[in-house]
Formats: structure tokens, C-alpha cells, sequence
């Protein structure tokens, strides 16, 4: 397997003991999952997604990364956002308004 252009995280919640607590799995983020790999696979966007741990952003949550950008976005927690996110990602930019400052 080739190193895709683009990682996408997704901030699944889980803790060290395996439960999810935080507010990025209680706000749906998990629910987006599916989504956001089959517009991946529509776009034909050179990126992988994974789910991650607790990334300590409860308060932005829910919560997507992409690499190699470093965009932090927040409030991530509907099929809309998700894709104004990958329309940026798409047009080499970013999607100002969930960027987390």
C-alpha cells in the first residue's frame, strides 16, 4: 500500500480503557464514519480516514483532522460539514468557518 496523500482523523472519543466517553462519540462523530469513506471513495480523494482515540478537543467536538495540513476542524457533526471539508480538501484549501484556532 501506498502512503495516500491525504489522513483523515476522526475523533472517535475513546479512553485507555476502551470506552467512549468524551463528546465527540457522544455528538455522532462515529455515525460519519461510513459517510465520509464513501465520498472519499466518490471524490476519488488519495485519502485514508481512522478513527482515533480522545484527542483532548471535547469542547470543538466533534472533531476531524487532516494531514498533512494540520487542519484541526471542530463541530464536525453533520454530512454537510463533512462536505464543506472535503470540498476544500478538493480545492487545496480549507474550510474556514470549523477551522479550530
Amino acid at each position: 500500500m501506498e502512503k495516500p496523500k491525504y489522513h483523515i482523523f476522526v475523533c472517535a472519543s475513546f479512553r485507555a480503557d476502551g470506552d467512549p466517553k468524551g463528546a465527540c462519540h457522544k455528538k455522532g462523530s462515529v455515525a460519519l464514519l461510513p459517510y465520509i469513506e464513501n465520498e472519499i471513495l466518490d471524490r476519488g480523494l488519495d485519502a485514508q480516514i481512522t478513527s482515533t482515540g480522545c484527542l483532548k478537543a471535547c469542547d470543538h467536538g466533534p472533531v476531524m483532522v487532516v494531514q498533512p495540513q494540520g487542519h484541526w476542524y471542530g463541530k464536525v457533526a453533520s454530512e454537510g460539514v463533512v462536505d464543506e471539508i472535503l470540498d476544500a480538501i478538493e480545492d487545496n484549501g480549507s474550510a474556514e468557518s470549523y477551522l479550530i484556532q
